[in-house]
């Protein structure tokens, strides 16, 4: 079963963005867009305090009348959020997700960031992990001789 760790080796990009509480929504919006990312996290005397994703923009955003280059990003952003450490499973990233309907989840070691990951990359690794235990099967099956 594949965990937090082993997609963060994976992954091409492994640097976070943060961005501080003080900035405006426009200043992190245009930090996820140079980055190509949906959610950045929020800082405040280098701790994280908080997560602003391109959902929160959605909702709270220019709809509610918040102007984006006027409002603070502390205004707008998640203050829970949900952690998982380099062991979570990825089955286990998957059920918080769902039951959270989150798509990002910070990993932390020993009160440290040490990356973040989003649905797509849970939803990857899940899927290699499925691949691999069907050709694991599809192998067993073929070496015993059964046949359908």
């Amino acid at each position: 079963m594949a965990n937090v760790a082993e997609i963060l080796n994976t992954k091409r990009n492994t640097a976070h963005v943060s961005i501080d509480s003080s900035a405006t929504v426009l200043q992190a919006l245009q930090k996820m867009a140079d980055a190509d990312i949906g959610a950045v996290l929020i800082t405040e005397n280098n701790r994280v305090i908080g997560i602003f994703t391109e959902r929160d923009y959605t909702r709270k955003g220019e709809i509610a009348g918040n102007v984006a280059a006027n409002t603070p990003v502390q205004d707008l952003m998640v203050r829970e959020m949900f952690t998982v450490k380099r062991s979570t499973t990825v089955d286990q990233c998957l059920a918080l997700m769902k039951q959270n309907r989150i798509r990002h989840l910070p990993v932390v070691e020993d009160d440290k960031l040490v990356g973040i990951v989003s649905m797509r990359d849970v939803m990857f690794a899940s899927i290699a992990n499925r691949e691999s235990e069907i050709r694991g099967l599809e192998s067993f099956l073929t070496g015993s001789g059964f046949q359908s």
